[in-house]
């Protein structure tokens, strides 16, 4: 088999031929990350991966191998640095997951220094591998904790003072400086649920079955599709539980047509008022996925990096899923690290199809 990666045996250790070899190496000078090999040192008798933040080997002595019984198997050992085996990444997970579960279980927030003493590590080196794997601090983690509790406490309609108690803070006030950081609007409007407001909605045919429109007197709060009449109701209602909420066809006809254009042929942006409430982080991602153009797509890390907070790709996926507007907010152009489609609140198939109608119209 010429070319390619064709595997050949000698001196019972398996190497890949010369011609991969210099593709592989220009991965390993380039730390290349994700890629599926590993490279030996001859020298120091260590294995890595390509991305390991080692000074780079001499060409002469480099040898590639694909997995790591492969490389032991030639007499190499792991890397400490860069974890090829991935021993060391489990070992943090775990301890990560611990003080993550310590956290949500504790009433206050628990200090540094006690979390640091329960994993075993310094308090050092646990805070880096706490932000490592999380993307935030045990403080910021802590914090979102309570504005989690904050928010379901006064979505069941507890009084704002109970629900602060409830939460850990110590006052209201300390609430109030962060409305937009913690909930995106004030603790009145959160324990409400849309009490007091109307929205209008109309439902359409689109290309993926039935539209579901709905707004506030600020802007759509709401677009959802390929779903029962029902289904979709009961989202909105799920969202805003205390809003009267009336059918309204002729007020949003040209917002239904905008939508069903946008569907029809999205070369364009669908500008529209919104009215979109959630955390200050999700509103910036919202923001930042608007920015992404028409038949491009960007991953959940780049994602996280455009709206500010690199470390946060989790943080960032579940903004994506949260989404309250789809397609006004175009989170179906958002993309696994390895290219592959994920997960999308209205099915894989149909993000794959607005891709390809948004690729094929960009190259129009």
């Amino acid at each position: 088999m010429a070319g390619g990666t064709r595997l050949r045996t000698m001196q019972d250790t398996h190497i890949i031929d010369r011609v991969s070899e210099e593709h592989l190496w220009d991965q390993v000078l380039h730390r290349q990350a994700g890629a599926d090999f590993l490279y030996a040192v001859t020298t120091m008798g260590v294995y890595c991966r390509p991305a390991c933040p080692s000074p780079r080997p001499l060409r002469k002595n480099t040898r590639f191998f694909r997995s790591p019984p492969e490389a032991e198997a030639a007499g190499f050992r792991a890397c400490k640095r860069c974890d090829p085996k991935g021993e060391r990444a489990r070992i943090a997970q775990d301890v990560v997951r611990d003080a993550c579960a310590f956290i949500e279980a504790s009433e206050d927030s628990p200090a540094l220094d006690v979390l640091a003493k329960r994993s075993g590590y310094s308090r050092f080196h646990f805070l880096r591998m706490f932000r490592d794997h999380t993307g935030v601090t045990p403080r910021g983690y802590a914090e979102a904790v309570r504005a989690r509790r904050l928010h379901a406490s006064l979505a069941d309609g507890n009084r704002v003072i109970d629900a602060v108690a409830e939460a850990g803070y110590g006052s209201e006030s300390r609430v109030y400086e962060k409305t937009a950081t913690l909930l995106g609007m004030t603790p009145g409007a959160a324990r409400r649920g849309g009490q007091g407001e109307r929205i209008r909605t109309a439902f359409a045919d689109c290309p993926f079955g039935r539209l579901l429109v709905g707004a506030t007197g600020k802007g759509v709060c709401f677009i959802g599709f390929a779903e029962p009449d029902d289904a979709l109701m009961a989202d909105l209602r799920r969202r805003f539980p205390q809003a009267t909420v009336t059918t309204d066809d002729a007020a949003l006809s040209e917002t239904v047509k905008a939508v069903l254009d946008f569907l029809r042929e999205p070369k364009q942006a669908l500008d529209l008022p919104l009215d979109l409430r959630g955390t200050a982080f999700q509103q910036r991602v919202w923001q930042t996925l608007c920015s992404i153009p028409s038949g491009e797509t960007r991953t959940y890390a780049q994602l996280a990096e455009m709206a500010g907070n690199p470390k946060a790709i989790r943080a960032a996926a579940r903004s994506c899923a949260v989404n309250p507007v789809a397609l006004a907010v175009p989170c179906h152009r958002v993309i696994g690290s390895n290219g592959k489609l994920t997960g999308y609140r209205w099915g894989v198939p149909r993000k794959q199809a607005l891709l390809e109608q948004e690729r094929k119209l960009a190259g129009a």
